[in-house]
């Protein structure tokens, strides 16, 4: 059985919409009143950090510990973690605050690689989560101290993880950002259950195979010589069939699109068959029909929901390529075009491209993913780094296109085992080693690509999995994902210090039989990271 990390979010829904209604007005006048207090505060302290940054250094600081991030905290709870292009609100809402302007697809906008007609344009952003305050040749900031001692650690984090809370078997570690050094481990080594924890391993790998601007195309193509019209599954687990597409491929844009070739065509009625053959082997995940993952197929319209629900534990249709292409008909049908009743096929060489429509960028849908621990994404980005490697796309393939990758940029992978990309499995295993590795790689200036495995992690009190937690400390200090199964819980990301250090921490626990106490005892030794 697996514990949902967001069913209290579900349930608490229907509140959060009636309490957001109702305050919105009131954030808004906030708002307008602190931005210039806000701006000022910024320009006061850029002095102060051009000082701190030393000839040495590629030290970073998480711009969520702000005057500003706070300021967004309301906006957040109103509107989401996410605006209609896949930037987190709170991080937009800031921005705007200290009047800085950048583009929603980490600053690339309209003509940058990776960009296609359609795609969405330019929002205000925040800066990078992760500032860098000078070079990257390493050392101390002449302004800030040292990192936290091995001993200071130890002795912090010690009396926090015996906590009988979280269970038979720990592991946890802790690294300097700055440094790769880690300074503390209890059973660093150990391989335990890693959870959910294991989507920053599948964000690094994909970021690694596919590259930050990758787009996943979902695309029709008609067969000259049978003129059957065939539905080409890309692996978009996001594109959608809502009126209302928010940035994400559109079924509905696709339909459309799709006609108005036929119809140039003079094709007004077609054969329609759907391809998924993209992905291999079965589609069902090992732990079965469940609520937090639909069947993993290279063709679905929002990610199979039977619910208007965007993330979280819901229902799914039994067959969602099936499904996706059942309404496309329809879409189609309102565009003059009568299709058949679709069934499998599989789209041919000679067949010719009539219309495309393609996802966010990789780094948005890395983002997403962890944010708000979307297995169905998970899923579909291990596949594709399978394909991206040369491995079957099918759950054997990803185990070993996932451990590849990692080693190809010299992580430890030893005793690693991964039999998904979402974490669900339980046979999974991990160390809390390789977990804050995987960290210090993406906080590697010279390793920009896997900067989204950090942007993504939820923020403390604010985002995703983390959005009602740390509400009483930390909150915007601890960036983590979470992982939750029954008798697991783990939580690995970043901490900033008093000092402004950036912090890397993993902690595993396995065997716990009170999954709320095992999560306070995790969010009490991060919490005692940032003093």
């Amino acid at each position: 059985m697996v514990v949902p990390e967001l069913r209290p979010w579900r349930a608490a829904r229907p509140h959060v919409v009636r309490a957001a209604g109702a305050v919105r007005p009131r954030l808004a006048r906030a708002a307008r009143a602190a931005k210039p207090r806000v701006a000022r505060f910024a320009r006061a302290t850029a002095p102060q950090l051009t000082r701190i940054a030393g000839p040495k250094t590629w030290q970073y600081t998480a711009g969520a510990a702000t005057a500003g991030l706070a300021l967004a905290a309301g906006v957040v709870t109103s509107a989401g973690p996410w605006d209609s292009t896949g930037q987190r609100t709170a991080e937009r809402d800031r921005a705007v605050a200290l009047e800085r302007t950048g583009g929603a697809d980490h600053g690339r906008g309209p003509g940058g690689s990776g960009t296609t007609s359609g795609s969405p344009r330019p929002a205000p952003s925040a800066p990078s989560v992760l500032t860098g305050l000078g070079d990257t040749s390493g050392g101390v900031p002449g302004g800030a101290k040292a990192a936290p001692g091995r001993t200071a650690l130890a002795d912090a984090l010690g009396p926090l993880l015996e906590d009988p809370a979280l269970g038979s078997a720990r592991g946890a570690a802790v690294v300097d950002l700055a440094t790769g050094k880690r300074l503390y481990g209890l059973g660093a080594d150990t391989v335990l259950t890693p959870a959910s924890t294991t989507k920053i391993a599948t964000a690094v790998a994909a970021l690694s195979a596919l590259g930050p601007d990758h787009r996943l195309t979902t695309r029709t193509a008609l067969e000259a010589d049978t003129g059957e019209l065939v539905l080409v599954g890309g692996g978009d687990p996001t594109l959608t069939a809502r009126e209302d597409a928010r940035g994400l491929a559109s079924l509905r844009s696709l339909a459309e699109r799709t006609a108005a070739a036929l119809k140039k065509r003079d094709v007004r009625e077609v054969t329609l068959s759907y391809d998924t053959t993209l992905y291999a082997g079965a589609e069902m995940h090992p732990i079965g029909v469940n609520e937090n993952l639909a069947r993993v197929t290279a063709l679905m319209a929002d990610e199979g929901r039977t619910d208007d629900s965007t993330s979280g534990p819901a229902p799914r249709v039994t067959d969602p390529a099936a499904d996706a292409a059942r309404t496309f008909a329809g879409f189609l049908e309102r565009h003059g075009i009568t299709a058949s009743s679709p069934g499998p096929s599989k789209a041919t060489d000679r067949s010719d491209t009539l219309a495309t429509v393609s996802s966010p960028p990789l780094s948005a849908l890395v983002e997403r993913m962890l944010t708000n621990s979307d297995n169905d994404i998970a899923e579909a980005l291990a596949r594709h780094t399978a394909v991206a490697t040369g491995e079957p796309a099918d759950f054997d393939g990803v185990a070993a296109a996932i451990e590849a990758r990692l080693e190809q940029l010299g992580l430890p992978v030893d005793g690693a085992r991964f039999h998904d990309g979402s974490g669900l499995d339980r046979t999974d295993r991990i160390t809390a080693d390789i977990l804050t590795a995987l960290l210090a790689k993406a906080a590697d200036p010279a390793r920009p690509e896997l900067r989204p495995a950090l942007t993504g992690l939820p923020v403390a009190g604010f985002t995703g999995t983390l959005r009602g937690r740390y509400t009483d400390g930390a909150a915007g200090v601890v960036r983590a994902k979470t992982g939750t199964l029954t008798g697991v819980n783990t939580l690995a990301g970043t901490v900033v210090t008093d000092d402004g250090r950036l912090l890397g921490f993993a902690f595993l626990a396995s065997g716990t039989t009170d999954a709320w106490a095992a999560q306070t005892a995790l969010d009490r030794a991060a919490t005692a990271l940032a003093s």
